[in-house]
């Protein structure tokens, strides 16, 4: 889609777009659903008992990489608005996933990491998750994980602001 386009009007896959790409959803579909029953029992308890869900996971990744993230940054990884990142992390806070504290350099700031009494059971459920996509990107050449991160990024993206028009009549 060019700037000066429009969102286009739902239509009919190609063949071509359902072999490349779309018969290949449902598989992905499945592998998200199946995220629960990865999940560590003591995991599953908290996400439960919280009533966490997908969006608040989706936190957890960004501090097993980066310990003291602040609130800004995670949004902007994320790319999602700060007031609802904030509010994603006082979930996970509550929960006793994450622990705020102040950044000594900027005491205006806080920064969010993971919980140490949990550190352990959510880098392994995160280590599980993130296996098979791991096992592409390493495969891929750079050339072709560039395409497919910006590719991915791209439909992240699209799925995040699309509105589905609802069923049809």
């Amino acid at each position: 889609m060019t700037p000066d386009d429009s969102p286009a009007e739902p239509r009919v896959p190609r063949p071509d777009e359902v072999r490349e790409a779309i018969g290949f959803v449902p598989l992905l579909a499945a592998y998200f659903r199946r995220a629960h029953s990865d999940m560590p029992e003591e995991l599953t308890g908290i996400f439960q008992s919280h009533r966490l869900t997908a969006r608040h996971g989706a936190v957890l990744p960004q501090l097993v990489v980066d310990a003291g993230l602040s609130v800004g940054e995670l949004a902007e990884r994320m790319g999602l608005s700060l007031s609802t990142t904030s509010e994603l992390v006082g979930d996970l806070s509550r929960a006793g996933l994450v622990e705020r504290r102040e950044d000594p350099a900027n005491r205006r700031r806080t920064l969010v990491s993971l919980a140490e009494s949990q550190r352990g059971v959510v880098e392994g459920f995160v280590a599980v998750r993130a296996a098979p996509l791991i096992r592409v990107l390493a495969d891929l050449s750079p050339r072709d994980r560039a395409g497919f991160v910006a590719g991915l990024t791209a439909w992240a993206h699209e799925v995040r602001h699309w509105q589905s028009p609802g069923p049809a009549d």
